[in-house]
């Protein structure tokens, strides 16, 4: 397991984590307010999502409908975008395609890395937005901005598996890929 800030920030104050991954719904505890999937490689499925009363919220390293996708950083610098920014957004099942929730830019310094615009402006901001939809919920204030999909760009992992959806394993007329990868799914 990795400790990662949202992590960190959590286990002292007794806040339920677990691995995005190993996320299922009955993980969940009852009487979940809020599911929160920071930056995650990971599909947070429908019945997971329901477990959350008020709201199950991601956050994504992009303007999204810009840059979709688990590596949305690496083809930011790849791309030399000048800006970028971060946007908190309702899990759907459309991977990174939910209403946004809060969004906002900020300018790419030059001679950036992929880690450095993480690290230094990208995670902040999106606990500063996490934030702000929390305390926004909180006082019955649900923003639902619908993400323009004739703007949509999916971008690919550069050296990641697909993405793992693990609700979908199950569904009828699905099976794992006979080639012995775990992340293919055969849609028959």
């Amino acid at each position: 397991m990795a400790w990662d800030r949202l992590r960190s920030w959590s286990f002292p104050r007794d806040i339920p984590w677990t691995e995005a991954l190993e996320l299922r719904a009955h993980h969940i505890p009852e009487k979940v307010d809020v599911i929160v999937a920071a930056h995650s490689h990971a599909f947070i499925g429908r019945r997971t999502r329901a477990r959350a009363r008020v709201a199950a919220l991601g956050y994504h390293p992009s303007l999204l409908p810009l840059h979709r996708g688990r590596d949305a950083i690496r083809w930011t610098i790849r791309d030399g975008d000048r800006a970028t920014g971060g946007t908190v957004y309702h899990l759907t099942e459309r991977t990174d395609g939910g209403p946004i929730a809060a969004q906002e830019h900020v300018l790419v310094p030059p001679g950036s890395t992929a880690e450095s615009l993480w690290r230094e402006h990208l995670a902040p901001l999106g606990v500063r937005l996490l934030l702000r939809v929390l305390d926004d919920l909180a006082n019955d204030i649900r923003i639902e901005v619908p993400q323009d999909e004739a703007l949509a760009t999916w971008e690919p992992a550069m050296d990641s598996a697909p993405l793992y959806k693990p609700e979908l394993i199950a569904l009828p007329g699905n099976t794992t890929a006979s080639t012995g990868d775990k992340w293919a799914l055969i849609d028959r």
